[in-house]
């Protein structure tokens, strides 16, 4: 008897194929069958007008510390996430050589990831040392797959402890870290990721451990990594804001061909107001692919809802010269952000070719207002800024800021980002298209209060359905499934096909779709993230046993740590 029998839903395979009219049996968490099946089964499902796909294999996640809190990485799971990819940006949790190592590591998140401190210190039990004894940690208590990545500034950190900020690594510590990355690994880490990004620093406003690297020292860890079964590479850096330089491109190749396994990196961000960066993003994975490498760039296929703040750390630092300003303490900040010529330096900084990518939040007049906490600002909840300063006869940013200095700079911010254009969706849509392209970078699990990344899986179908349709919810399944699940080797996921994991979403595709983002207070210390519900994810099934039904979690932990060499395949550059 099977446990289930899908009944009659249009089966969307997962590889690109034509969808087709079929039932679906599963087993012992396998797929027993696809066709016209007869069998009895515990449980039959009545998948009519439905479609039933793989499910969704998220690349880029931050759910290292959230899984001891929160098994199920909601809301991924609720959106048809079924396997996740963490460890990213050179930021795992472990290894963790003493106590001290990991209070670096929980406040250097706090940071760069935009994790509660509140909710790291409450939720997370920092017990471990090794890869292995994390790990074990949750294996057996996830309500969804998840692989992760051994991290460059703990493994920095855990060898070289306070030197790992400000020096380079000596022989001797670049052989140990190498040790340890191979211990990790062999514990069953996917690899090695890290960051050289100038947007990630620590808690004391240093650049974190990795960026103090040198060549020689990420190209040894990289090799180390060809030296196991099933891993692979990920990494940030300045060129995935601004455009790679000769010297970037030169390392992701090396690091690709030393290690003999492909990089993805994160996030490739299309603004047709800037074609040049595009193209040269593009032509660094086919420089790559010359050299024998193999470069992925990961994009996201939504505009992501965000919000920003003056009051607290956000995007908005990053533009020139901000964070000199942002950073300072409440009074001093308020006083230069009320100072006419502080106001016209910030305005023409952020207008300037080097905010980069960031450049795509400065489109002032479409903020719209959201939480204020004045009387002065009474109303304005909902309003555009553009709006509000026509009324007032003032130019848009000075606008803002007289709106945000009534409040305290507690007012909550929510940008229209400047590059939801027409010809910037024409060339997403030509982007999907590369053999060098991946859709995914939501950082599901970081930047919990400020950007809502987790629902692009089902925005993007809804999108793809319903709205400007710029590909197939054939193709678009294909890239939410089989597509990641390729590069990594996850060994019998990403399709639907008899024998494999029972990995499976059921969608209705009239309602699919993801509910406006709400600021919710259910991280532990009663710590502040972004919600946005699933609409029309009917079941969600993983390793054959059902996570959500009706748009509710189950409570069952069926999840698979997926252990590089076992649970994947190796995947080579070339």
């Amino acid at each position: 008897m099977l446990d289930y029998l899908i009944k009659g839903g249009t089966v969307i395979d997962g590889t690109g194929a034509p969808s087709f009219i079929a039932d679906v049996g599963i087993s012992d968490g396998r797929i027993s069958a696809i066709g016209e099946i007869g069998e009895e089964a515990r449980e039959t499902i009545d998948a009519t007008g439905m479609v039933v796909c793989p499910g969704f294999v998220d690349p880029h996640t931050h759910y290292d510390a959230q899984f001891f809190w929160d098994s199920y990485a909601t809301p991924s799971n609720l959106h048809g996430v079924t396997s996740v990819i963490m460890g990213n940006c050179g930021f795992s949790i472990a290894p963790i050589a003493t106590a001290e190592d990991g209070e670096y590591l929980k406040h250097m998140l706090t940071k760069v990831e935009g994790m509660a401190l509140e909710s790291l210190d409450q939720g997370v039990p920092w017990n471990w040392n090794s890869f292995a004894e994390y790990l074990d940690q949750l294996d057996g208590k996830l309500g969804l797959n998840a692989a992760c990545m051994v991290g460059h500034n703990a493994l920095r950190r855990s060898v070289m402890h306070d030197d790992a900020v400000g020096n380079e690594a000596t022989p001797e510590q670049i052989d140990q870290m190498v040790a340890l990355l191979h211990e990790s690994i062999e514990a069953g880490g996917l690899g090695f990721s890290t960051t050289l990004a100038y947007t990630h620093s620590d808690m004391d406003g240093n650049p974190v451990p990795s960026r103090w690297a040198g060549h020689d020292e990420v190209l040894a860890l990289a090799a180390a990594v060809g030296e196991h079964e099933g891993t692979t590479l990920e990494w940030n850096s300045d060129g995935c804001m601004n455009g790679y330089s000769a010297d970037e491109i030169d390392l992701m190749t090396r690091m690709s061909v030393a290690a003999n396994r492909p990089l993805n990196w994160n996030v490739f961000t299309i603004d047709s107001k800037r074609p040049e960066e595009y193209q040269q993003q593009l032509a660094a994975s086919a420089t790559a692919a010359e050299g024998g490498g193999r470069v992925v760039a990961l994009t996201m296929p939504i505009i992501v809802a965000m919000n920003m703040s003056f009051r607290f750390y956000c995007a908005l630092n990053l533009l020139p010269g901000w964070n000199d300003i942002l950073s300072l303490d409440l009074a001093d900040r308020v006083t230069k952000l009320a100072d006419p010529e502080v106001r016209r330096t910030m305005e023409l900084a952020a207008a300037s070719p080097e905010a980069g990518v960031v450049a795509r939040l400065t489109g002032w007049g479409d903020y719209v207002i959201g939480d204020t906490f004045s009387e002065a600002n009474e109303g304005l909840k909902g309003e555009r800024v553009g709006d509000i300063a026509r009324d007032r006869g003032q130019r848009d940013f000075y606008t803002l800021l007289d709106i945000v200095l009534a409040d305290d700079l507690r007012t909550v911010l929510w940008p229209s980002p400047t590059d939801d254009d027409p010809e910037s969706w024409r060339l997403r849509q030509q982007a999907w298209a590369n053999e060098h392209v991946m859709i995914g970078g939501s950082d599901a699990g970081a930047h919990l209060d400020r950007m809502a990344g987790a629902p692009y899986t089902t925005t993007w179908l809804a999108d793809c359905l319903r709205g400007r349709q710029l590909t197939t919810v054939v193709d678009a399944i294909r890239h939410l499934t089989d597509v990641p699940a390729r590069l990594f080797g996850l060994i019998e996921r990403g399709r639907l096909v008899k024998d494999w994991h029972a990995d499976i979403v059921i969608f209705d595709p009239e309602k699919i779709d993801s509910t406006e983002v709400e600021l919710v207070f259910d991280l532990p210390g009663d710590a502040k993230r972004l919600w946005s519900e699933a609409v029309g994810i009917e079941r969600v099934l993983v390793n054959g046993v059902t996570i959500v039904e009706s748009g509710v979690s189950t409570g069952a932990l069926p999840g698979t740590l997926l252990r590089s060499g076992t649970d994947t395949e190796t995947v080579t550059a070339s």
